[in-house]
């Protein structure tokens, strides 16, 4: 497994914000791209998915998360599509293949070559999704986990 700490240039997503069952993450994130499709505005990136909790640690109704993606264009905010600029920012970034379900495997990972290379977290987990199962089987999938992290 290929780790690298990477620069993340500045970019704007639409999103919609979560607390509940990873169960609805297919009909939120089909709202995100629906919307956006509607707009005519490009994606610019994969679709994501960030986490800010983990079901190691919470039932499934207090999970919460957030759907997104990147694009190019203005837009203003739509019933629960928010719209947010991220910052540039370096993050601790690996790719996954195999279930998207499994894709927290590569965490502790990624927790080891932050501290080892003196950097720190800074931020919830935000996986990438650079492939779709409607494309491949889900022994293909391609999930590009990255945690944001700062020098220490």
């Amino acid at each position: 497994m290929e780790i690298e700490i990477k620069k993340v240039k500045e970019y704007q997503a639409a999103f919609i914000s979560y607390k509940g069952s990873y169960e609805k993450i297919p009909e939120l994130l089909g709202r995100v791209v629906g919307f956006l499709m509607e707009k005519n505005l490009q994606i610019e990136l994969p679709v994501y998915g960030a986490y800010f909790n983990s079901p190691h640690e919470v039932a499934p109704e207090e999970l919460e998360w957030e759907v997104g993606a990147a694009f190019l264009g203005e837009v203003d905010p739509e019933d629960d599509v928010q719209i947010k600029k991220v910052p540039e920012h370096e993050a601790v970034s690996t790719v996954f293949k195999g279930p998207y379900g499994e894709a927290a495997s590569v965490y502790g990972s990624l927790f080891e070559h932050t501290a080892k290379n003196n950097y720190q977290i800074a931020g919830p987990v935000e996986e990438i999704y650079l492939n779709s199962p409607d494309e491949v089987p889900e022994s293909e999938l391609l999930t590009e986990v990255q945690f944001p992290v700062v020098k220490k």
